[in-house]
């Protein structure tokens, strides 16, 4: 069954809930189209808040596997001001070394005005669970994003959990504001590169590197192309910021490497050049490079390359932040879908995770106010409506299951599949579902999440209660992008969980914070992803 409550500019439009047809889920939508694109760039201006860039490396790191060496990762976790850790992003694994540079940028507001408290984690990734609990830790460090602002190049020692020194081991974290919000769109191949394996053909990767004052800083990987010595990788984009600050005449250096299982890539060869060249390339009239290794050109007279590297498209683009589609007026519509299934329990015993509280909360509104009070703007103002048809509706249900969540992902789908239809980036819809426990139908969950990726949606899911939550953590696609039974992959990650358990004893804001971590990206990337423009050109403060 699903009761919708449609709230528009925040004005309460019908006080009587229409019945839609039921669905075995049991789950209710309360749905709240809100306009918050009203905030002014006055406001804005007002606070002293900077995007930052964190680049991370690590070196002699603690070697957990045997036969091989670890395959670290770094997680960044932020420290609420109710001392609460919420995780904000990973980078990506590297397989088999100890001194990792990470090719993924950590991108994080700079509040110069707030100490803003972070701890990176590293760990040996041994198995596909998003659960770090079962990786080998291999030391973390925890300091401010002032001091690492402050240093430029911030290294320390890595400690364990105990505050004893992790071996050797050490990061380094290089910070740099990001001023310039262009990113370069690249397409590129190669041919005859030279061959590294005695058993099959070379498995070639290439590294774009930016030069710094202090050498050589990874900006960017590409993804590894098996047995091939005409390789073609995928379409990939790298931040103008990352790649070459901004400047188009500065050089950027480029390495192929053939891939090895044990980490020991063999060096295929170098180039190097700079965006103004690499923006001669188009399609028809590719950017093409001289693949050459050093070692190699000594030994060999004749030597001309070790293979050619064609560029065949390099475009660079402004890319839009999510206060820019905001501000532009993308309307965000927030649909909040609630579990009445029968493991929540009778309402009317305290043991129920619906039984409101002589002070009147349980779970279920605890989440839904952290969440929908996340702007104290009047314009976003209108949870209070679906708090009340939460309360409304909870003496008139009967709970029973099983809890299938695609038909309601697919109800909001439907919405976005009509927005995104209009190719303009004026709206965006974000489902926040609160559980108690096991998804019945994970197979047809799995498929609607890849279908809803291609769309304008967003889906945050809050557990409630102790029940196991490993399902839900599957669906977040951080440790990769979500599969559906077909083989089919997800366009993009668009799943946030959190357990609430793990804010019971925090403020409202400190799950709002954690939930609400990847959506501003998630926005951002899906319009940047079809190229879409804000409504309406924000103006600058």
């Amino acid at each position: 069954m699903i009761y919708s409550l449609n709230l528009v500019n925040a004005v309460r439009t019908q006080d009587n809930f229409q019945s839609a047809p039921s669905y075995n889920c049991v789950l209710f939508v309360f749905s709240i189209f809100v306009l918050i694109g009203l905030v002014s760039s006055e406001m804005a201006a007002n606070q002293c808040v900077t995007k930052v860039e964190l680049t991370v490396s690590c070196e002699n790191l603690l070697d957990k596997d045997i036969g091989s060496k670890s395959d670290p990762l770094c997680v960044l976790l932020m420290n609420t001001q109710a001392q609460q850790w919420y995780e904000v992003d990973r980078t990506e694994k590297v397989q088999n070394c100890l001194k990792p540079k990470f090719a993924k940028k950590f991108v994080v507001d700079y509040y110069f005005e707030l100490v803003q408290k972070l701890k990176f984690g590293i760990y040996d990734i041994d198995n596909k669970t998003i659960d770090l609990s079962d990786d080998d830790f291999l030391g973390e460090l925890e300091c401010t994003l002032g001091q690492i602002v402050a240093s430029k190049n911030f290294t320390r020692p890595l400690v364990l959990k105990n505050k004893k020194p992790a071996g050797k081991g050490s990061i380094t974290i290089f910070a740099e504001e990001i001023k310039d919000n262009r990113v370069a769109n690249f397409e590129v191949e190669a041919r005859k590169l030279d061959n590294k394996d005695f058993f099959g053909k070379s498995d070639p990767y290439l590294e774009f590197y930016k030069q710094t004052q202090t050498g050589w800083q990874l900006a960017h990987r590409t993804e590894v192309v098996k047995n091939n010595l005409n390789p073609s990788w995928r379409p990939f984009r790298i931040p103008l910021q990352s790649l070459c600050g901004g400047d188009l005449d500065k050089p950027i250096k480029v390495e192929c490497y053939d891939y090895d299982n044990d980490g020991s890539h063999d060096l295929i060869g170098i180039f190097e050049t700079n965006m103004t060249r690499l923006q001669e390339a188009k399609h028809g009239a590719p950017a093409e490079f001289d693949c050459v290794n050093s070692k190699k050109k000594q030994k060999k007279k004749n030597y001309k390359n070790s293979g050619v590297i064609s560029v065949k498209l390099c475009q660079v683009v402004k890319e839009y932040s999510f206060l820019d589609y905001i501000m532009g007026g993308c309307q965000i519509n927030f649909t909040v879908g609630v579990d009445f299934t029968g493991s929540n329990g009778d309402p009317r015993s305290p043991d129920s995770l619906h039984y409101i509280s002589p002070q009147g909360v349980n779970e279920y509104l605890s989440a839904i106010w952290s969440v929908g009070q996340v702007d104290s703007n009047p314009f976003c103002t209108g949870i209070e409506g679906v708090v009340e048809a939460y309360r409304q509706c909870l003496p008139q249900v009967k709970l029973y299951g099983p809890t299938n969540f695609s038909p309601i992902i697919n109800h909001v789908a439907r919405f976005a599949a009509q927005a995104a239809q209009q190719k303009t980036a004026s709206q965006y819809f974000v489902l926040l579902i609160i559980t108690d426990g096991v998804i019945t139908d994970l197979d047809q969950t799995s498929s609607a999440i890849v279908n809803a990726s291609r769309l304008p949606m967003s889906i945050i899911i809050i557990g409630v209660g102790g029940a196991d939550f490993s399902a839900m953590e599957f669906l977040d696609g951080d440790d990769g992008r979500l599969r559906a039974p077909t083989g089919e992959t997800a366009v993009r990650d668009i799943v946030q969980f959190v357990p609430y358990r793990q804010f019971q004893n925090a403020p409202p804001q400190a799950l709002a914070q954690c939930v609400l971590a990847e959506l501003p990206q998630q926005v951002s990337s899906f319009f940047s992803l079809y190229k879409l423009k804000p409504p309406h050109e924000p103006s600058q403060p």
